[in-house]
């Protein structure tokens, strides 16, 4: 089932501005499509929109060609997956899987088939006669999928439903959700504020900020080539400095006197002069003799690899809440850098973006808000 958002606006009362102010996007049938974004930017809003509990102030949404606005809740034909499991302590586990099958009157025998199918996809049929709390919280959150699932819904809508895990059971989940989504093809969307799962499980995400979606795309088109810098410091991290495009013709950027980079993806309508912003990623960078200058603030290792906090001096860095951050693979470090200590770098032009002036557009060729 596709689902067609046209011009979306929702509006709380108590609020001085709207969650949603304008919000279209298409969601395509079959894929796994994320709302990410922190707390406040509308993403759970938007799920609650297409579930039924929240109403519209404005637009309108479709599930395939149908308006979907005015239909009850229960006339949807939607599976949810929440935060909490929502799974019901006195039934055991193919009571809850079955409570949804119930409702819809479905005879038994049919009924026991499509549980014990079910079951076993979600690889909990050793459990079936358990309450749900001899379970450890990843089985209960399967159980969770497999009641959403069985129902055959076109559309199913998970909110969170991996923050209450620890954080392997987390990453186990993960695989658990993307697979069992792909066998299944069902149309989903899934909101997250982690990053990390976001660009592990999705088909495609929208990056959302106030109520606005700023990109969507694939992960590792996101992740690579994001259209603001919003999108560029949210998902994972980026270091933004000013710099100024010294040659159009050239596609050079000059960050300092000792670093000017060739960025032959660099659109061609720029002129030189033009103020530019800057990102790269902390791992994408060469040592060198000049180039910036950083002053090593502090050190910490993580396993893979060794990750500083920095200081740049010599060139126009942008204040951000943290502080830079550049980080070295541990099988590539040749020594810990000393606290205070001062070292240059050049980024990878190959590897960096570059923005307007402003932060909000992408100066690299075939960059687009929505991809």
């Amino acid at each position: 089932m596709e689902i067609r958002a046209e011009h979306v606006v929702k509006i709380y009362e108590d609020a001085p501005t709207p969650t949603i102010p304008d919000l279209s996007l298409t969601i395509k049938d079959g894929e796994l499509f994320t709302l990410l974004g922190p707390s406040g930017c509308g993403k759970t809003t938007l799920l609650r929109i297409f579930a039924g509990f929240n109403t519209l102030e404005g637009g309108e949404f479709y599930f395939d060609d149908r308006p979907m606005s005015s239909v009850p809740p229960q006339k949807r034909n939607i599976g949810m997956v929440f935060q909490n499991y929502a799974i019901f302590p006195h039934l055991n586990v193919r009571e809850n899987v079955e409570f949804g099958l119930k409702m819809r009157k479905t005879p038994a025998d049919e009924m026991k088939r499509r549980v014990d199918e079910i079951l076993k996809t979600c690889k909990i049929e050793e459990y079936a006669d358990r309450l749900p709390d001899r379970l450890s919280g990843g089985q209960q959150q399967r159980i969770a999928l497999a009641r959403a699932i069985v129902i055959n819904p076109g559309v199913l809508l998970m909110d969170e439903p991996l923050s209450n895990l620890d954080a392997k059971l987390r990453i186990e989940m993960r695989t658990t959700v993307r697979e069992l989504q792909k066998q299944v093809g069902i149309t989903t969307v899934y909101v997250t504020h982690d990053q990390e799962e976001a660009l592990s499980i999705s088909d495609r995400i929208a990056v959302m900020k106030l109520g606005v979606i700023q990109q969507i795309n694939n992960p590792m088109d996101i992740y690579l080539r994001p259209y603001n810098t919003f999108v560029a410091s949210f998902i994972g991290f980026s270091n933004l400095f000013y710099g100024t495009v010294e040659s159009v013709e050239g596609k050079t950027v000059k960050l300092n006197d000792d670093c000017i980079l060739t960025i032959p993806e660099l659109v061609d309508d720029v002129v030189a002069g033009q103020r530019v912003i800057v990102s790269m990623r902390p791992n994408e960078f060469t040592y060198a003799e000049k180039g910036l200058g950083m002053r090593v603030i502090s050190s910490t290792f993580l396993g893979q690899n060794m990750c500083y906090k920095v200081e740049f001096i010599d060139s126009e860095a942008l204040e951000l809440e943290d502080e830079n951050e550049i980080d070295e693979p541990m099988n590539y470090l040749q020594r810990r850098l000393a606290d205070n200590e001062v070292v240059h770098i050049i980024p990878m032009a190959d590897k960096v973006n570059v923005f307007t002036e402003d932060g909000e557009q992408s100066l690299i060729k075939g960059v687009t808000r929505n991809g």
